[in-house]
């Protein structure tokens, strides 16, 4: 597991390779990638697994070293000595015996697996193990401890009652946490004590996923009259973590404004609201808001559709310039379009009393038998909660025996 030699220099040639104690199982190698001169009292480089600084001090006319290499799997502690004219250089890896998944996720009010087990132990001794949670740097609580002989302990922590052992034993130690909450997320190391190896560990990240509450819906608005944009649509992806993207669909030429607020679990509350300049044509126009997440198997859509109001929009169909008198059944039609849908529609002719041979029928006026009466000016008023609107016609009665003499 260790290879020490010399780097590859002419002026190192014969020269033996340093005394190396290893206080962790590490493979440490000698090599040509980074060098220690003489004259250092300080030495640091970065490794493919971590970083490696140095401490020399001069001491019975040889330089002494002492190097503490961290990484995500494993402390490295290597000692030594060289003469002053000699040049070293040294990389490690990690020779992990300590087998843990290097990620778990999970969600709230669920339970998680963090496995652990020994491997390769050969005849090192394992004395005890240790569960340790870090949810910040710097913060370390023991959670769980398991003894040969002393077995199971379960420190006060914010895991009490809620962390135990799967198995119970030293080369398997693996632990299930339950009613999980979005604070267990952290770095959970299973650090065995053993001998003479020393501390042995391997660190799992417990990623905490919340899934988003998502939800959308129209805003009912009215028909612009200033010009300026308004929201008519809004969505939002509430408490997930990580956070959720909004995008927006539509034909209205919208924009979008979306915003971001975070919890105080760690989990984020995004909305997005879509604005328009609304006008009668876009009551009932489809805009579309798609939400994604990391914990969703697709994007979720929110079709909508557009609840602009405006005053009634009236107009009277039906006149074809063709009323004679004596002509039956001739109908004047008011049409109204108005969001909400009008209420009352209202026939009232300019000159008076409307006639005899009229008769309403809700949007409906139907002239019985044409006669003079009818010469007039039909006037058709819509109301709704919004304004009333009015629409006029005037119709010019023929006298077909004119024409005959």
């Amino acid at each position: 597991m260790m290879q020490a030699g010399l780097c590859q220099r002419e002026d190192m040639a014969g020269l033996p390779p340093p005394s190396v104690a290893i206080a962790q199982s590490v493979c440490v190698t000698w090599c040509d990638a980074h060098r220690i001169a003489p004259g250092d009292r300080n030495a640091s480089f970065p490794t493919a697994g971590g970083h490696l600084s140095f401490w020399l001090n001069l001491k019975n006319f040889q330089i002494r070293f002492a190097a503490r290499f961290t990484s995500s799997l494993a402390t490295v502690c290597v000692c030594g000595s060289f003469r002053p004219q000699q040049i070293y250089c040294l990389s490690a890896a990690s020779c992990q015996r300590v087998r843990v998944e290097t990620e778990v996720e999970a969600y709230p009010t669920e339970s998680v697996d963090l496995r652990c087990e020994f491997v390769d132990g050969g005849n090192t001794k394992l004395t005890q193990v240790s569960w340790i949670w870090e949810p910040t740097e710097g913060q370390r609580d023991n959670i769980a401890v398991f003894h040969p002989t002393y077995g199971e302990s379960f420190p006060e922590s914010p895991f009490s009652g809620r962390v135990r052992f799967i198995q119970g034993n030293l080369t398997s130690p693996s632990i299930t946490i339950t009613s999980l909450k979005m604070a267990d997320a952290g770095r959970y190391t299973c650090e065995y004590a053993t001998y003479p190896s020393g501390n042995e560990q391997g660190t799992t990240n417990l990623v905490m996923l919340a899934k988003p509450k998502n939800s959308a819906s129209p805003v009912v608005v009215q028909a612009s009259t200033s010009g300026k944009p308004v929201v008519v649509a809004q969505c939002e992806a509430a408490d997930s973590k990580p956070a959720a993207t909004i995008k927006w669909m539509g034909a209205v030429g919208g924009t979008e404004n979306t915003t971001s607020k975070n919890g105080p679990d760690g989990t984020v509350t995004v909305r997005s609201e879509y604005l328009v300049v609304p006008t009668p044509e876009d009551n009932g126009k489809e805009v579309t808001c798609i939400i994604s997440q990391r914990t969703q198997d697709k994007p979720q859509t929110f079709p909508m559709k557009l609840a602009v109001e405006y005053p009634p929009n009236v107009s009277i169909v039906g006149y074809d310039n063709n009323w004679y008198i004596g002509r039956t059944d001739a109908v004047l039609t008011c049409q109204a379009t108005g969001n909400p849908a009008p209420t009352t529609v209202t026939w009232t002719v300019m000159s008076g009393p409307m006639p005899d041979t009229v008769q309403i029928n809700a949007n409906k006026l139907i002239v019985r038998k044409v006669d003079e009466a009818v010469n007039t000016t039909f006037v058709c008023e819509v109301k709704n909660r919004l304004g009333v609107s009015k629409h006029q016609v005037t119709t010019a009665v023929i006298d077909l025996s004119s024409f005959s003499n």
